[in-house]
């Protein structure tokens, strides 16, 4: 039998080698049907609009949980690597560096081929933001702030669950973070309904966020980057952002870079005051969308590292 740690080496591999095939049966599309599906049933049978959100979490999560246990159980009853293989596999689906990247990439060749409406369209694929009148240094602050952000919630958030309960971790995480993609909005529809969503997801992200935003200036110190500025920024603004989790990683790379980062921006056609994170050291250059990914690609080296000594750890007092 494979080790859990092994079993996620192999599957960060997996992703860095080959990513997520858009004809792949992908979990997490799975996940979101069946979460908007829910979502009908639930609000018709059931009165209050924050309970149906509740109910719907819990149909969700649940499931997904059960059915993980079940696959690798059910493989592993034929032979202990088949039930490996699974395992494997099911935690390479949840690891999304490569197609974070790959996507960052795509703006970022738009940009240096003076393509801004492309690059405009490319971007709006990663961020939530209005992206239709950006400008060049709007777009690469857009790219690098998603980079930053998704560095938690599409992989060293995964890889922390992975390392402390396996594949039926990294899924149920997955779970929690589509529902939150899903329906964690604060528009008329989902202000109620998707409140458990949008609470459970910053409590799962809580502890990842920010073990990850106190690696990311150790790993942009080893990149010859500002690890110092990562660090300094990462303290000072962590707390600035909306979200109780994204401002930590978002800082930290803004430091890294010499960004500043945030703002004024469009969501749906509504200005939104964000505050700033980072100072202006340098002006945004295609070329600060390549270095936040391999800022993203050495923090996610060195946190499965530390992950891997803590989940050790943890394993061994209990």
């Amino acid at each position: 039998m494979i080790s859990i740690p092994l079993q996620l080496i192999m599957a960060i591999a997996l992703d860095a080698l080959i990513g997520d095939p858009r004809w792949w049966p992908h979990p997490v599309r799975f996940i979101a049907t069946l979460a908007v599906t829910l979502e009908d049933r639930t609000r018709a049978s059931v009165k209050n609009v924050r309970i149906a959100g509740m109910l719907t979490v819990a149909l969700v999560v649940v499931p997904v949980g059960l059915v993980t246990f079940s696959l690798v159980w059910i493989g592993s009853l034929f032979h202990p690597l088949v039930g490996d293989i699974i395992s494997i596999f099911i935690m390479y689906t949840g690891i999304a560096a490569h197609d974070l990247a790959k996507h960052a990439r795509s703006v970022q060749r738009a940009l240096m081929s003076n393509d801004i409406e492309l690059s405009r369209k490319r971007v709006g694929m990663i961020c939530g933001r209005d992206t239709g009148s950006l400008d060049e240094q709007g777009v690469i602050r857009a790219t690098v702030e998603s980079v930053a952000e998704n560095t938690v919630d599409g992989v060293t958030a995964p890889i922390f669950y992975g390392l402390l309960a396996g594949p039926v971790g990294i899924m149920v995480y997955k779970a929690i973070s589509t529902l939150d993609s899903t329906f964690g909005y604060k528009n008329d529809r989902y202000r109620d309904f998707g409140w458990a969503s949008a609470r459970l997801d910053d409590v799962a992200a809580f502890i990842p966020s920010r073990l990850t935003g106190l690696v990311a200036p150790v790993a942009a110190w080893i990149n010859g980057m500002r690890g110092g500025d990562s660090f300094r920024i990462l303290k000072r603004d962590r707390l600035k952002h909306a979200s109780p989790n994204s401002g930590h990683t978002e800082a930290a790379f803004a430091g890294a870079l010499g960004l500043r980062l945030g703002g004024p921006c469009h969501y749906e056609g509504e200005l939104h005051e964000k505050p700033f994170i980072g100072d202006p050291v340098v002006e945004p250059e295609p070329a600060a969308i390549g270095q936040s990914i391999r800022l993203m690609n050495a923090t996610t080296v060195l946190s499965f590292i530390i992950f891997a000594i803590v989940s050790f750890g943890v394993r061994s007092v209990w």
